[in-house]
């Protein structure tokens, strides 16, 4: 580990902290239907939409109906990117002219990107055309991105809400999302990555002469646009196979702190924005400071991993050439220009949130490195998390915290003044029941059939990490894989597909529902048995019971993936 290495670590949480408040801030005034600076451009716009669509506006949803519009909304647009993969070798912006995708990897990628996972079971480049990378992955990229903050913004309305019995109108927030938010940010976004050198086309791919004599292919494409909401959105699905880690995607030092900045931006605003609509700030700093403090704890573990290195190159018996080279850290499927301190940092805050965008090979990091981005993912990703997801998520987890506090305390526990009942303590619980199921049941099945152990490349526990990590990167909707492992086959595409849209809609549905109950109730004054939600105690309070639960969840599947392989790792053994 190096000082250089920590002050950039330092200044990227420097620079989300800095935009959290007037994020923040801005996204509270769109969703309240406060002007905003943007309104004079966007507005008319927005009503064209409204007019168009017949959506009115005022009409306010009860939790039930908001539910049923999000989830029709969903099946259309899943439905319609299948249909598009299928189709693509008669659409239009071909140039390669790819044939059409196979059903089972267009179900996958269809339930991939609609459910804002974007895992990818293929290489785009040699799979997508332009049309569908543009209509249909571009798309999906804002829609399920404004579908996760819609969900958001529902539940702190369902919290702020008194005595109401409606959470808002989802087809307004899913507009509003997309015009005031996504789309603005992403068109700067992706002006900014041109000028650092990512190409935005819609050329042929250009064949080239090597000075070896070789022909090379150079792909190219709409590749700017992509990669802005790829990562403002948290999705993570890169135009090329490799990610982050292509010079045509992330080519300088800048543009590669540029999209570590952009997966977290609107996650950490959102905590703002949650105290500015339910009007207790200071609860809505708390909840962020108890996400940076789960941030820096990965962080750091990653880094020390990653620097201290392979002791089995380092080690005294090994050569002496190795043993050198080995020295400054475990430089194994890391891109060179980006380095082991940004290497970790973009492998924790990818994993942090569900975004999946990678700039080096989780694969590849020691064996308690690559258990920070297995390990963050099955802490539901709520260390900032994806765009809405992250907080929906972790205000299940703020439910259960002040349960247990008013367990402990011998009363009815409260929420910035709403009793926490029988029902949402039931929806929270199954929220993380469900999650925690899908990625255990799937793994297990698939680590004992001949359809699961046929696409793993490495032995031992290790093998076990790579299908650990798939489902529940997949369950998580993160989209980044671990690795190592063959899933573009029948049982991959169809599995994780399933765990993909159960992970997103399984557990999109209870905190709407937990939103719905809280707007009916009505607030209940502070007392002194009230257990403040503004303090660094709640804080503490709400890192245990995420980090207890993850444990006690995925401990044991954990040890024996990554922790007996570091073990056996230590005394010499290898996969």
């Amino acid at each position: 580990m190096t000082l250089n290495g920590w002050l950039q670590i330092l200044f990227f949480l420097a620079t989300v902290a800095l935009v959290t408040r007037p994020l923040g801030a801005y996204m509270a005034r769109v969703f309240n239907g406060e002007p905003t600076w943007l309104a004079p451009v966007v507005r008319p716009c927005e009503r064209l939409v409204f007019r168009l669509t017949g959506v009115d506006e005022q009409h306010e949803m009860r939790w039930t109906e908001y539910a049923v519009s999000l989830l029709l909304f969903s099946i259309v647009s899943m439905l319609v990117l299948y249909a598009m993969q299928r189709l693509q070798a008669f659409l239009p912006w071909n140039p390669q002219h790819f044939p059409a995708v196979a059903p089972d990897l267009a179900f996958n990628t269809a339930a991939s990107f609609t459910t804002n996972t974007n895992w990818q079971a293929y290489s785009g480049e040699s799979t997508m055309s332009y049309f569908t990378q543009m209509a249909g992955l571009a798309y999906h990229n804002f829609v399920s991105a404004a579908v996760g903050l819609a969900v958001a913004i529902a539940f702190v309305r369902g919290i702020a809400a008194r005595e109401r019995g409606t959470i808002g109108n989802f087809w307004v927030d899913l507009v509003r999302g997309t015009l005031y938010i996504l789309l603005p940010i992403a068109i700067v976004g992706a002006l900014f990555l041109v000028s650092q050198g990512v190409v935005q086309n819609l050329r042929a791919y250009d064949t080239v002469h090597t000075v070896e004599g070789a022909v090379q292919t150079i792909a190219q494409g709409p590749v700017a646009s992509q990669e802005a909401i790829k990562q403002f959105g948290t999705n993570g699905g890169g135009f090329f196979n490799a990610n982050s880690a292509h010079p045509f995607e992330n080519p300088t030092p800048l543009s590669n702190w540029f999209a570590m900045f952009a997966i977290f931006a609107i996650p950490s605003a959102l905590t703002y924005t949650l105290g500015r609509m339910t009007g207790s700030q200071r609860h809505g700093w708390a909840v962020w400071a108890a996400m940076a403090f789960l941030f820096v704890a990965g962080v750091t573990t990653a880094y020390w991993a990653e620097a201290r290195g392979n002791p089995l190159l380092t080690s005294a018996g090994a050569d002496q050439t190795v043993s050198a080279l080995s020295s400054g850290g475990n430089m194994e499927g890391k891109e060179v220009r980006f380095g082991i301190a940004n290497t970790a940092l973009f492998a924790t805050v990818t994993t942090d949130a569900s975004c999946g965008a990678v700039n080096g090979w989780h694969d590849s990091f020691t064996a308690l490195g690559g258990l920070v981005p297995l390990a963050n993912i099955q802490l539901s990703e709520v260390v900032f998390g994806g765009v809405g997801a992250g907080m929906y998520g972790v205000l299940v987890y703020i439910i259960l915290a002040v349960f247990i506090a008013g367990l402990m305390v011998g009363r009815t526990p409260e929420y910035l003044g709403k009793k926490i009942q029988a029902f949402e303590v039931q929806m929270a619980m199954l929220t993380v029941l469900v999650f925690s199921l899908v990625i255990l049941a799937f793994t297990a099945v698939s680590s004992v059939t001949t359809h699961g152990t046929a696409g793993i490349f490495n032995a031992g526990p290790h093998g076990l990490s790579e299908l650990l990590y798939a489902y529940s990167s997949a369950a998580g909707n993160n989209g980044s894989a671990f690795g190592g492992l063959s899933a573009n086959t029948l049982w991959f595409n169809t599995t994780l597909g399933l765990t993909m849209l159960i992970g997103r809609f399984f557990m999109l549905i209870p905190p709407l529902a937990i939103a719905g109950s809280l707007s009916r109730k009505k607030l209940v004054p502070e007392s002194s048995g009230t257990f403040p939600v503004t303090t660094p105690l709640f804080s503490g309070l709400l890192v245990g019971v995420i980090v207890i639960v993850g444990a006690l969840t995925f401990f044991p599947a954990l040890s024996l993936g990554p922790v007996v392989e570091h073990f056996l790792m230590q005394s010499g053994q290898v996969f």
